[in-house]
């Protein structure tokens, strides 16, 4: 495949090669060779050197670099692309693009898909993919922005563009490609095209790093980026690359497989991000901790959340960080109120979110708010507390879990009675300040006491109280270290039912019960989900793991389906952080299932070694309490067995310390004496040396004596020759008269050296009397000392020797103290286990109860139920039988006597109303004689009950009477007694009905 292009087109590269030219950092072979065989002066221009690719021909033909090309062969267009690309040159006017001036016979050479993908300095007409017709416009766009970038400028610009200029076109780029998927693809396509076969080494580095700057902020497609990758790993791994550009396709891969991951940013990069990334550079920002302190972190354009944790991991020393995340908190504060610790609102982040983003949202968020600072800063803290947790010794693991639960704690979040609550602050004081003989004379003493309290819990007594409660609390806890005191507050706070919680404000949309407030805080931990009204924060109800059938959620909305008294129902509630929710429960659920699984395998293995047999019946509950009183009882006994050993082995290391100091201060004593033995001998040697020097100077003023007394003795005998020759030299006189005077100065001085020999000679006597008695003096401190040093060695070798059996006897208690505390150690983690085990027994033995005890109240419901059943059945087989026999009685009696009975009977009775049901069924089913004396008694009798009668059933019974007998004046008596008594309306629509009201 060769490409044939006229000299207008060779002039800005070279003149035998073509603008689609061979080069990707080293320039020795041309990919493609020009051929030019002339046949006239004709051109072909219909378009027929265009071959339609197939994957079979671009397999056997195209480079490796494009093997992953091939699948996406489709999404080209090649001969629209082509064909345009050719008119556009030849309305330029310059002669057949893709046209060959022929010297000989034709050859027409035919131009695929790999021709289109090499770089180019003219602009595009078209776009490379097959897109929406309304992108087409924005795509040769972005292919004009390329060009200006790496340097081609159309208008033959002769400076490469500045910094700024870079930076902006990076932004247009990302303005028009980072929210639709099809040019961001077309964008990568072009780039590629860019990086292929380019002549200049500058144009190429620089195409090299726009792809770079795309691929940390934005990923292509998946079949795209499967292309993309596969093209940038053969160009990072070429033998013959050059090195600048292999650092940069390099860094290019590893930021494809990082957007590819976290997907594209969602806010446009800012000006100092693209700059940062270009000049090489890293940003910084800070995460804070809870307890308000801060480390600053490292980013840039394409660091995710999941990058800045393992980061601030490695900057605090922790090693189990993959429980811990970074969330958005908010806090807004209204006017001039200072934020409030309990509005915050910690939102939390999804591991491949860009920290870019983040920042930027922060931004926007705080220009919008309107009337209302709005504080928004990153916070590291832990996602959720697993029971694995308890398992994890690395010290800041334990301290940020301690910082954490601390947090919730003070925020009301665990509510706690005023034992715990005091418990709980006298552990957080040690924390903060140590064991203080007097804490309340510290100065932060009031402040402790106020940040280490929950309000809601500080109102409940009197703050001398508190203060009282906590301080003894405080002093009983002179024993433990700041790490045994945050362990204890941990365990404190695990002990708990809703203890290691995570919190979730939340809205109440359904509930199917009725119980639940209109906000709630759902707390959600190993044991389930507990619901806690905000204010005042209160517990208020919890669902167990086991009981929470089904849940899910939205983007708004999270639901459970659980069980509530043995009853199913659903609960909706609307929160954004329904996706965390579900995840922390199915994390502790699946944990669960975890652990179960283990527990139900090594038994299984444990029976398959026989250590446990296939038939083993499960214990009573007798058995098992019995087991659970032992095991407290065993565990009561290892706690005081630890605490005597912890403080026999305190009271050792006490003993220990004292004698260490007493060797101590026995040293210090050695090692005074023989500094002043060493100051005695240095005084000893200076008065040596002054002796010395005395000597000499001695020495030296004899022998100067002797040499005056010589010269004298030479002067004595000139002046007799000059004496005996006086009378000769009678002119040298004067010279005599000078001899005389130079003796008697000679002898002046004699005298005077004379009497400085007696003094030096007196000094030395002096000085050697001095050097004797301090050598005496010396040689009796010498003894004395050593008298002294050899009766206190002897008085110390036995208090030594005693030590050092002390000691070794000591360190032999360490070790077995050391060797039983393991021991111990080991039979409190079984017990240990064995609690847990003795809790779940414990559980178990309470859903048993809870079901026995439903079903015992359901049993009595029913006892109940069929004692009164049968007492009504009792009852109506009782009346049948009266009226049975009543029946039969009026049978063998006369109408009007039976009711003369009945009449006799209701007087006695007092108006019942079964005597008056008893008259009413009798003067239905048989008339009354026509005796008037029985008919006035009758209607007395009538009158009297309605009178006097305050039940309304009887009085409707004596009415029914009155209807059946056709009684018409008791008619009149027994309305005026429903008036009088009131009877309800319903019962007078009643009696109208029956025929009364007419």
């Amino acid at each position: 495949m060769t490409i044939d292009v006229q000299s207008s087109m060779a002039q800005s590269v070279r003149a035998t090669r073509s603008s689609f030219s061979s080069s990707n950092g080293n320039e020795e072979t041309p990919l493609h060779n020009p051929v030019s065989i002339s046949n006239g002066d004709e051109y072909d221009s219909d378009g027929s050197n265009f071959a339609p690719p197939t994957p079979t021909t671009l397999s056997m033909a195209i480079p490796a670099e494009l093997a992953g090309a091939i699948p996406l062969i489709d999404r080209f267009q090649v001969e629209g692309f082509l064909r345009m690309m050719q008119k556009q040159i030849q309305s330029a006017g310059k002669r057949g693009f893709f046209s060959k001036k022929s010297l000989g016979t034709q050859v027409r050479e035919k131009f695929t898909f790999e021709d289109m993908l090499c770089f180019q300095k003219d602009p595009i007409p078209t776009s490379l993919l097959k897109i929406n017709s309304d992108l087409v416009n924005r795509a040769t766009k972005l292919f004009q922005i390329i060009l200006k970038y790496i340097g081609v400028d159309p208008s033959d610009r002769v400076t490469p563009p500045s910094l700024d200029e870079r930076i902006e076109f990076v932004g247009k780029l990302y303005k028009q490609t980072l929210k639709r998927a099809e040019l961001r693809d077309e964008l990568f396509a072009q780039i590629s095209k860019q990086t292929r076969n380019n002549p200049d080494r500058q144009y190429l580095i620089k195409a090299w790093e726009l792809m770079y700057l795309c691929a940390s902020s934005m990923p292509p497609s998946k079949d795209m980026g499967g292309y993309l990758s596969e093209y940038v790993h053969n160009v990072a791994q070429g033998v013959n690359t050059d090195s600048e550009v292999q650092i940069l396709a390099l860094n290019t891969l590893n930021a494809l497989k990082r957007s590819v991951k976290a997907g594209p940013r969602h806010m446009i990069p800012g000006r100092e991000e693209i700059e940062a990334l270009l000049t090489g550079r890293k940003l910084t920002t800070i995460v804070f901790f809870l307890d308000e302190t801060f480390e600053e972190i490292t980013y840039d354009m394409a660091t995710t959340v999941s990058d800045a944790v393992e980061e601030l991991a490695g900057i605090i020393k922790l090693s189990a960080y993959s429980s811990f995340t970074l969330f958005e908190c908010r806090k807004v504060v209204t006017g001039s109120k200072s934020p409030d610790l309990g509005s915050e609102e910690y939102i939390g982040l999804d591991d491949n979110k860009y920290i870019g983003d983040l920042l930027a949202e922060f931004k926007a968020a705080k220009d919008r708010s309107k009337g209302e600072i709005l504080h928004c800063k990153l916070t590291f803290k832990k996602k959720l507390f697993r029971e694995s947790d308890e398992a994890v010794t690395d010290p800041m693991f334990v301290q940020l879990s301690y910082v954490q639960l601390q947090h919730d704690y003070v925020l009301g979040n665990y509510p706690v009675g005023r034992d715990d609550a005091a418990q709980l602050s006298a552990l957080q004081i040690l924390v903060e300040i140590g064991f203080v003989g007097s804490p309340e004379s510290c100065t932060d003493w009031t402040s402790l006491l106020e940040r280490f309290l929950p309000r809601q819990v500080a109102i409940t007594r009197a703050k001398r109280d508190w203060e009282l409660d906590i301080l003894s609390r405080y002093r009983s806890m002179e024993h433990l270290t700041k790490d045994d005191a945050r362990q204890q507050f941990l365990r404190v706070l695990r002990t708990l039912p809703y203890g290691n919680s995570v919190f979730f404000s939340v809205r109440k949309i359904d509930d199917p019960i009725g119980l639940l407030p209109g906000r709630i805080v759902l707390g959600i931990n190993k044991r389930g989900v507990h619901f806690f009204r905000p204010v005042p924060k209160e517990y208020l109800h919890s669902a167990e793991l086991r009981d929470i059938m089904q849940f899910g959620s939205s983007n708004t909305a999270v639901f459970f389906k659980m069980r509530v008294a043995g009853v199913l129902h659903i609960f909706q509630f609307e929160t954004k952080q329904g996706e965390e929710i579900c995840v922390a429960l199915q994390t502790h659920i699946n944990d669960v299932m975890l652990r179960r699984y283990s527990k139900a395998r090594s038994a299984t293995s444990g029976s398959m070694n026989g250590d446990h047999s296939n038939n083993v019946k499960p214990p009573s509950m007798e058995v098992f309490e019995k087991r659970v009183q032992d095991l407290s009882k065993t565990v009561e006994e290892s706690q005081k067995n630890a605490n005597r050993l912890s403080e026999e082995l305190h009271e050792k290391e006490k003993q220990e310390i004292k004698m260490q100091e007493e060797l101590e201060s026995l040293k210090d004593a050695l090692r005074t004496g023989k500094q002043k033995l060493a100051e005695v001998a240095s005084d000893r040697d200076r008065l040596k040396l002054l002796c010395h020097e005395k000597d000499t100077d001695l020495q030296a003023a004899l022998m100067e004596k002797k040499s005056i007394e010589v010269r004298l003795a030479k002067l004595g005998n000139q002046a007799l020759e000059s004496n005996a020759k006086k009378d000769l030299v009678g002119t040298n006189s004067q010279a005599l008269r000078k001899l005389q005077d130079e003796l008697k100065i000679c002898n002046e001085q004699l005298h005077a050296e004379q009497e400085n020999v007696k003094k030096l000679l007196n000094e030395k006597i002096i000085l050697e009397q001095r050097v004797f008695k301090l050598e005496k003096k010396k040689a009796e401190e010498m003894e004395i000392l050593e008298k002294n040093f050899e009766q206190e060695r002897k008085a110390l070798r036995l208090p030594m020797f005693e030590i050092e059996r002390k000691l070794e006897e000591t360190t032999q208690d360490l070790a077995t103290v050391q060797s039983t505390l393991a021991t111990r150690n080991t039979d409190l983690a079984v017990l240990q286990n064995n609690l847990k085990e003795l809790e779940e027994l414990r559980e178990m033995k309470e859903d048993r109860d809870r079901k026995n005890e439903q079903t015992a109240a359901i049993l009595k419901m029913q006892g109940a139920q069929l004692a009164e059943l049968e007492a009504l059945y009792k009852e109506e087989q009782t009346l049948r039988k009266r009226y049975f026999n009543t029946i039969e009685v009026s049978s063998c009696y006369p109408g009007g006597r039976i009711f003369e009975m009945m009449q006799k009977q209701i007087q006695s009775a007092g108006n019942t109303y079964k005597a008056w049901e008893l008259m009413y069924l009798c003067a239905s089913s048989m008339p009354p004689s026509k005796d008037m004396g029985v008919f006035i008694r009758l209607q007395h009798t009538m009158y009297w009950a309605l009178s006097s009668w305050k039940g309304h059933a009887a009085q409707l019974s004596a009415l029914q009477i009155l209807v059946e007998i056709g009684l018409l004046v008791a008619l009149n008596h027994a309305l005026i007694g429903l008036l009088f008594l009131n009877v309800p309306p319903r019962q007078v629509a009643i009696t109208r009905q029956s025929g009364i009201g007419s």
